[in-house]
């Protein structure tokens, strides 16, 4: 894969670690020392607990942090419905209400930049998901595309955690606990409930996001592959304290329930001068993931790139993995080597950062996507199987330049009324496997 320029600030440090206790401060002395609660906090600051999970989760997985900041999260004004006619498209987070499921492969093309200025949430459309946010089960996945910075605009969802993929242009995400510079190739986790702003250096964005009602995202245990590899802990950062002191006309908006909301705001809320805690906001190079494949024989199942995983109540069945496909050696000789034809009780949402992807060398472009249900066939196109069967397999071969990923679901994900009706569809995706002719010869093995 071609290195590109890292465009992170050279003073913008971040701390290294997944879900550690972290404790940072921007103004020395504002943590408090020996409690959570003093009866006065230094500098006149407030003391807020923000909590992901429930009071009396296990140790190992309770998630909260306490903020020290200006204002509390309760000062602003009611808030008011955002009129569903001003939206772009129609937020779903309840999939009981969408149309009827088809069980047909599904493609997209990539979303067109909006023609109006258009910030971060308002270029979400909601492609697919399942479950329902109501519930706390399940996933919404929406693609955005903005030209727009959020201009004293604020925004915290009440559904669920935001893992966001970007694919074109860099986000500077400003939120509550700090801020991340986040680029192609890398993504961000935001926490349900955390305060941020979307800002654009490059002008234009476009992404993916897999909205996560349920268990927070974790990293899977490894098992036999021991201690080491995939991703692994120390290349997730999450940022230093940073506030900002600001009055004025703001405007916070939160979903609840695939409704949007907005209060008028006399202050930013990202007036957190101190905080401690594991529940905060987090960024992670793709790059940097440790990739685990076959050095003998047959093709191994997609399990061995998951990054992050959701877990359910089933032992070893997650709600939603997030897999990626990255640049990385073959060398499983005699030996199919692509992907290779599949139907899976799990349900495949993918999506393409760069380049392009080894089972599909046609129609699947960065920034489009594909919808693969639940025992729906599917796998390498005519062209990429004829390729593969010729090849030669005595020699390792590189797949470079691509990073592509999937959201699998161990329940069906149905796609939205847009998704099914939108221009982006691709019509004639099935005939990428039609040109598979009939090879069977009784007479020769």
């Amino acid at each position: 894969m071609p290195t590109f320029e890292t465009h992170t600030d050279a003073n913008q440090h971040y701390q290294s670690g997944f879900a550690n206790d972290f404790a940072t401060e921007a103004l020395p002395g504002a943590l408090p020392i020996g409690r959570n609660s003093p009866q006065r906090a230094a500098y006149g600051l407030y003391a807020e607990q923000l909590s992901g999970t429930a009071f009396t989760a296990p140790r190992a997985h309770n998630r909260r942090s306490w903020l020290y900041r200006i204002r509390p999260g309760a000062v602003h004004k009611p808030f008011t419905r955002i009129p569903t006619e001003t939206l772009r498209a129609k937020l779903v987070a309840n999939f009981a209400e969408v149309p009827a499921t088809p069980p047909n492969q599904l493609r997209w093309d990539p979303l067109p930049m909006p023609a109006a200025p258009t910030d971060f949430i308002d270029g979400w459309v909601t492609m697919a998901g399942n479950g329902a946010a109501e519930s706390m089960s399940g996933c919404a996945i929406h693609l955005y595309a903005a030209n727009r910075s959020m201009q004293d605009r604020f925004f915290y969802n009440s559904d669920g955690e935001l893992l966001v993929v970007p694919q074109q242009g860099r986000l500077a995400i400003r939120t509550e606990l700090g801020n991340l510079d986040v680029e192609p190739f890398e993504i961000a986790v935001i926490p349900r409930g955390v305060r941020f702003s979307v800002e654009l250096p490059e002008g234009v964005a476009r992404g993916y996001i897999c909205e996560n009602f349920g268990a927070l995202l974790q990293l899977p245990d490894l098992g036999p592959i021991g201690s080491n590899g995939l991703a692994n802990p120390r290349d997730f950062l999450t940022p230093h304290a940073a506030y900002e002191d600001r009055e004025g006309k703001f405007e916070l908006v939160t979903k609840m329930n695939g409704v949007l909301w907005r209060a008028d705001i006399g202050h930013s809320p990202l007036d957190v001068v101190a905080w401690h805690g594991n529940y905060a906001p987090y960024k992670y190079d793709l790059r940097h993931f440790n990739t685990i494949g076959s050095i003998s024989y047959d093709h191994p199942d997609p399990s061995i790139f998951l990054v992050l995983q959701s877990p359910s109540d089933t032992p070893g069945v997650d709600t939603i993995d997030f897999v990626i496909f990255p640049p990385r050696w073959l060398a499983a000789e005699d030996t199919f080597r692509p992907p290779w034809f599949h139907r899976n009780v799990a349900s495949e949402f993918m999506g393409l950062v760069h380049g392009v992807y080894d089972a599909k060398a046609e129609g699947f472009v960065p920034g489009g996507a594909s919808l693969h249900n639940c025992m729906s066939g599917h796998g390498p196109d005519a062209g990429t199987f004829e390729k593969a069967s010729k090849s030669d397999t005595s020699k390792p071969a590189k797949v470079d330049a691509t990073m592509a990923f999937m959201f699998e679901t161990r329940t069906l994900i149905k796609p939205t009324q847009f998704a099914l009706e939108t221009a982006q569809l691709q019509a004639n995706y099935y005939e990428c496997w039609q040109g598979l002719t009939k090879h069977f010869n009784p007479e020769q093995r």
